[in-house]
């Protein structure tokens, strides 16, 4: 018999306000996030571990996107299922429902734990109060899913976390309303297949993923045709907050691309500051600009263009 050896601790949850589905996973194994995380768009969220069986994730979602509620998908897996008692699962469905299953094979210590709308689970933990704080962090913190998501897994690792230490983690945040681009509810999608910290490099990830968000962000709002001053003033803030994230300071590309964006919406004197920010940072930048010319992303104007090379 092989299984995936996926021991760990992980939570699914469900954010009703900003509507968002979430599963969040680390363990002492390579890509944790290749098997144990599942979620989509509309549908719900899954987390499979232990002596792991990844094909609960896509048949649990199927059956949900079927009008099975979290606990009838996850009693029909297990019941077919010759090796349940080794399994480790939690599901979450488009209302909110929670179901878990902790074997009676899963290595010691091993357990789970559920509140409204999530439930963290784990096993081969160094102690049995691992899922209980990671619960009790879940339900005392604020922010956003993804950030309560780390904090629970934060809890989980001091408390002791797996037995054998720390290797991969991963988080996948979803929107709950469902799109005909599933693509476009994907909110979040980080791992760290490999590292010696990697929930301190998932937090890092997930700090530069915000940074992106806030300069699409930005760019969304430059690109709206009836651009005013209270717009420009709002998408400037959203860049500032890209910009001023410490993950991204010896990163040029939101300030470029963001420059490239004011010269569209007709604001070359607020993009030639940024410009020549980002050619001190690295002269190869300059190189690119006449390049958008072809891509019609700049216009084919040469004193324009002259002018940004020059800054």
């Amino acid at each position: 018999m092989i299984m995936s050896l996926a021991h760990t601790y992980s939570i699914v949850a469900y954010d009703q306000e900003n509507q968002q589905f979430g599963v969040a996973v680390q363990s002492h194994y390579f890509n944790v996030g290749g098997g144990v995380p599942w979620a989509e768009p509309g549908i719900g969220a899954v987390a499979t571990q232990a002596f792991t069986d990844p094909s609960y994730g896509p048949l649990g979602l199927a059956l949900i996107r079927a009008g099975k509620t979290a606990n009838q998908s996850l009693e029909g897996l297990i019941a077919s299922d010759p090796d349940a008692d080794m399994r480790q699962v939690a599901m979450i469905d488009n209302k909110g429902n929670v179901a878990t299953h902790t074997g009676s094979k899963c290595i010691p210590m091993a357990g789970h734990k559920q509140g409204e709308y999530y439930s963290v689970q784990a096993n081969l933990m160094l102690k049995d109060t691992v899922w209980d704080a990671m619960a009790h962090a879940y339900e005392n913190s604020s922010g956003d899913l993804a950030e309560r998501m780390m904090l629970s897994l934060e809890a989980a690792e001091n408390e002791g976390g797996d037995i054998r230490g720390k290797q991969s983690a991963s988080l996948l945040v979803v929107s709950s309303q469902l799109d005909p681009s599933p693509w476009k509810g994907r909110i979040f999608d980080l791992r760290v297949d490999d590292h010696p910290e990697p929930l301190h490099e998932l937090r890092r990830l997930l700090s530069v993923s915000r940074a992106y968000k806030y300069q699409y962000a930005a760019s969304e709002i430059l690109s709206d045709e009836n651009l005013d001053q209270s717009k420009l003033e709002l998408a400037n803030k959203e860049f500032q907050k890209a910009a001023q994230t410490p993950e991204m300071a010896d990163n040029p590309e939101l300030t470029f691309w963001y420059a490239v964006d004011l010269v569209s919406a007709d604001q070359l004197d607020l993009a030639l500051p940024l410009f020549k920010e980002v050619f001190n940072t690295n002269p190869i930048w300059r190189e690119l600009v006449p390049r958008l010319v072809q891509s019609e992303i700049l216009a084919d104007d040469e004193k324009l263009i002259k002018k940004i090379v020059d800054v």
